[in-house]
This record gives C-alpha cells, sequence and structure tokens, in this order.
C-alpha cells in the first residue's frame, strides 16, 4: 500500500456523490468489490459518532468497526484502513480488541488512522472533556500499541490499569500500522517518532511539497533508515473531456483524467505516497468514476517494482 517513490489510491467510504449530509449507502459492496479488482490500494472509512447539522457530513454513517467488518467479509485483498478513529473517544482497550479483531478477521488487512476528534460539541455526550483531547490521544495512542504488541503489560492509564495478570487478545497479525492524521495537537517530532505514517490534508502542491520534505526530515532526524509514508485526501471529479482542464473543487478538483493523472504523477513527486479519493462533489456516477480511474489512471500510476510494505503481511 505504501512505499517509497510511489503512489497508490484508496477510496473514501461512501463511494458515491451526495447533497446533504446523508448519502444512501446503496451498491457500496459491489463498488468495493469493482475497486479491489481494478486495483486500488485501500478502502477508508470515517469515524462521526453524532450527527451535526452544521457540518453536513455524516460519513459512511455506519459505525467504522461494523462498517469495515461487512466490507471484510465481501472483499479480500484491498486494505481497510480507518481516517480517523478518534481516539479520546473510546477506550483504548476497546479501541485495541476491536482493531485487532478486524485485523484477524481480515487477514491483516487493517490500517489504523487516528485523530483527536475535531467535532467538540460529540464530546460533552461522551463525558469528556474537549480540552484533554491532547493529552488523552496521546495517551491512548500509546496504550493501543503496548497491548497490541506485548503480552500480559503492566501500565496505567486515565481509563485504568494493567498489572500484568490479564492480557487483551487478540493480537493482530504482524505489527498493526498506525497512522496519525492531522497534527492531533502533537508535535512533527511526537508524530514522526510514535506513528507509522501520517496523513495530512490537500493542499497547493508546492505547500504540500513542503510538508512532506518536513515529513521526511522529521523521519529521517529519528532514523535514516526507516521509511513512513506521508498520504492525504483529495476530492475529484473527472470531466467526460479528458484533456478538460483542472478546476477548483472542494478540498481537490474537477478536470479530465488526464489532467488528473498528471497532477496525481505531482503529488508523488512531491513526496505524497498515498491519494484517498472522495467523490463526494462528483457530477459523474461514482461507478463510472472507479472503472476510469481503474481503467486509465491506476495503470499510469503503477510501477513493477516491487513495494516496501509499512507492514511485514500485505499492507
Amino acid at each position: 500500500m505504501f512505499a517509497p517513490g510511489h503512489i497508490t489510491l484508496g477510496v473514501m467510504f461512501p463511494i458515491e456523490s451526495f447533497e446533504g449530509d446523508a448519502p444512501t449507502m446503496r451498491d457500496q459492496e459491489q463498488l468495493a468489490c469493482r475497486a479491489e479488482e481494478l486495483g486500488f490500494a485501500a478502502l477508508w472509512v470515517r469515524d462521526v459518532p453524532l450527527r451535526d447539522p452544521q457540518v453536513s457530513d455524516l460519513g459512511q454513517v455506519f459505525d467504522p468497526w461494523v462498517y469495515l467488518g461487512w466490507i471484510a467479509a465481501h472483499t479480500s485483498t484491498i486494505a481497510l484502513a480507518t481516517t480517523s478513529l478518534i481516539l479520546p473517544l473510546r477506550h483504548p482497550l476497546h479501541t485495541a480488541k476491536a482493531a485487532a479483531s478486524l485485523d484477524q478477521l481480515s487477514k491483516g488487512r487493517l490500517v489504523l488512522g487516528t485523530s483527536i476528534g475535531e467535532r467538540t460539541n460529540e464530546f460533552p455526550a461522551f463525558g469528556i472533556d474537549p480540552d484533554e483531547r491532547e493529552a488523552l490521544f496521546r495517551e491512548n495512542f500509546g496504550v493501543i500499541r503496548a497491548v497490541m504488541c506485548r503480552e500480559y503489560p503492566m501500565l496505567r492509564s486515565s481509563y485504568g490499569a494493567l498489572d500484568g495478570s490479564a492480557d487483551c487478545i487478540p493480537k493482530p497479525i504482524g505489527t498493526l500500522p498506525m497512522l496519525v492524521s492531522g497534527s492531533c495537537q502533537q508535535t512533527l517530532a511526537w508524530i514522526a517518532h510514535e506513528a507509522d505514517g501520517w496523513i495530512s490534508y490537500p493542499r497547493p502542491l508546492s505547500i504540500q511539497a513542503k510538508v512532506a520534505a518536513s515529513w521526511r526530515a522529521a523521519v529521517a532526524e529519528l532514523d535514516p533508515s526507516v521509511f513512513k509514508p506521508f498520504a492525504q485526501s483529495f476530492h475529484v471529479d473527472l470531466a467526460t473531456d479528458p484533456d478538460a482542464p483542472a478546476t477548483p473543487l472542494h478540498f481537490g478538483l474537477r478536470g479530465g483524467r488526464n489532467v488528473i493523472c498528471h497532477f496525481l504523477e505531482e503529488l508523488r513527486d512531491a513526496g505524497v505516497h498515498h491519494v484517498i479519493l472522495n467523490f463526494r462533489y462528483a457530477q459523474r456516477d461514482a461507478r463510472s468514476l472507479v472503472e476510469e480511474f481503474g481503467a486509465h489512471i491506476l495503470p499510469r500510476l503503477s510501477d513493477a517494482s516491487p513495494m516496501l510494505h509499512v507492514a511485514a503481511h500485505g499492507r
């Protein structure tokens, strides 16, 4: 899914364009299977616990763990990823058990993107002070990592303690990649040290190149031999004319496939390793977009060289 000098494409659920905050969620299983067949690298879900009419975004509506389990049962090789799970709203042991369970049942396909949570009106409903998000995120990240990597660990957190007499099972298959979305109110040095990769936001190309370079520098300062990927989201629509010039789209672009492919190649050259495609604002049917990306763009971005994966079991 990730490799130095390469760029891969994933697709965000819901795989459809829609108005308002509620997608139809029709035919998502078939679209997921088709994305896998065409060579997309990952399927991504959001974590939106509560409806906020002011935000107008419900993600894929369904709980991320339940929905990824459903999609895992319909697919076999494509990576299953979260962007991103809101760590402060969940007990870290529940998160670790759910993540490892899904990883085992999907045969090692989970990539765990994590977040601090941006909708502060959700936190009181869960009894969490939003001002504590920074510390809770950092603490939860460490607990989840520890209980997935170690047997019978001894640790203490704001949520409780393990004294070495009990263990969180199952464990994931190998090392489960944990990514951070945005800054999560942490320093870049902390993210580079603790996370296996960074999911950032779309920016003008020249600025994104600088952000990606700063990420590589932060990782290299810790260990020059280590590769940690840089990913971003991207709202996109394809014009019917393959050479139609690009026009601005909310957090993305609309344009002909040749223009969009060239832009993705520029992102690759700027240091982006994975792009999460979002079709929400597209004028065309999402199925036709999946097909066109698969037939005309993915082959141009692919390379015959073997990929160096973040983890050793297929991610």
